[in-house]
C-alpha cells in the first residue's frame, strides 16, 4: 500500500528545529516504500513573527535550491515535490502572498499556530491552557481556520484540531463543523497529520469524528508525517490510509498547486 502514497508534510533544518538533510528525508521515503514526498518547511514570516521556528527570508532560495537538487538526484526513483507550510495570522496575508508568488510551489499548507500572541502548540507555553476557557479557545481557533480557508492562499489546512496536542480536547464541536464547511466551500483539502500519534494526545489530526465529518463534505486528505527527522517519514501511514478508507475518504496529493486524485 505504501508504494502508492506520498508524505506531503515534512521539514528541513532550515526551520531551526528539525534534523537531517533533505537528501536523508528523501532516502528515508525511498526506504519506507513511498512513491514520493513533498517538502513543506515552515515558510519565512515578518521578522517579528515566530522567528526561532522557521527559515529566514534570506534562506528561502537556499531551501528551494536544496529541494530542487534532491529532485534531480532522485529523479526516476522518487517523486520529490516543493511545498511550504505557511502560517495564517491576520495582518500577514500580503507578506505570505508575496512568498507564494515568488516560486513555483507544488503544495501549500495553511496552518494556525498562534491565537493572538500565544503559540498554543509550543510546549514552553502549555501552562496557558489552565488560564483559558476551552470552549472559547476552540471558538477563537476555528474562527482563524475559517479565515485561513477563505483567504485564497492555501491548498489545504494543516493539523485541523491542533489545540488538542497536549490533551486539551474541544468540549463542543460546532465551531469545528463550521470550519469544515468553510474548507469544503473553498475547495481545500485537509492535512491528515500522523504526528498527533507521537504527541501527548496520541491521536492523529484530525480526529476520527472530524475525518468522518470531512468525508461527508467531500473533503480530501493529504497524508503528512510532519517529520522533523528522517526517521519520522511515512510514520504510521498504513494505519492512516486504512482509517481514511474505512470511512470512504479520498487521499490526494498536489503538483503545481493542482489536486491529484
Amino acid at each position: 500500500m505504501l508504494s502508492r502514497l506520498f508524505d506531503s508534510h515534512l521539514h528541513t533544518p532550515l526551520c531551526g528545529h528539525a534534523t537531517g538533510t533533505p537528501r536523508e528525508y528523501a532516502q528515508a521515503a525511498l526506504d519506507t516504500g513511498l512513491v514520493g514526498l513533498c517538502f513543506t518547511d515552515h515558510c519565512p514570516m515578518p521578522a517579528w513573527y515566530d522567528a526561532p521556528w522557521r527559515m529566514r527570508l534570506d534562506q528561502l532560495r537556499e531551501y528551494v535550491d536544496e529541494v530542487r537538487a534532491v529532485q534531480a538526484e532522485f529523479a526516476g526513483r522518487l517523486d520529490v515535490r516543493l511545498g511550504l507550510e505557511a502560517d495564517f495570522h491576520p495582518g500577514t496575508e500580503r507578506f505570505v502572498e508575496g512568498l507564494l508568488n515568488a516560486h513555483d510551489w507544488d503544495y501549500v499548507i495553511g496552518s494556525v499556530h498562534y491565537i493572538g500572541a500565544w503559540g498554543f502548540d509550543n510546549p514552553e507555553f502549555v501552562a496557558e491552557y489552565e488560564a483559558r476557557d476551552l470552549a472559547g479557545l476552540y471558538g477563537d481557533y476555528y474562527a482563524l481556520i475559517e479565515g485561513a480557508a477563505r483567504s485564497g492562499l492555501f491548498d489545504s489546512i494543516g493539523h485541523l484540531d491542533l489545540p488538542k496536542k497536549f490533551g486539551h480536547r474541544d468540549p463542543g464541536g460546532a465551531a469545528a463543523l463550521r470550519a469544515l464547511d468553510a474548507v469544503a466551500e473553498a475547495g481545500l483539502s485537509l492535512d491528515f497529520n500522523t504526528a498527533g500519534w507521537r504527541k501527548p494526545v496520541a491521536e492523529a489530526y484530525p480526529s476520527p469524528d472530524l475525518v468522518a465529518e470531512a468525508v461527508k463534505r467531500g473533503i480530501g486528505f493529504v497524508l503528512g508525517s510532519d517529520a522533523h527527522q528522517p526517521g519520522e517519514v511515512g510514520y504510521r501511514f498504513a494505519e492512516a490510509a486504512a482509517l481514511i478508507a474505512g470511512v470512504g475518504g479520498q487521499i490526494v496529493t498536489y503538483v503545481g498547486r493542482v489536486r491529484q486524485g
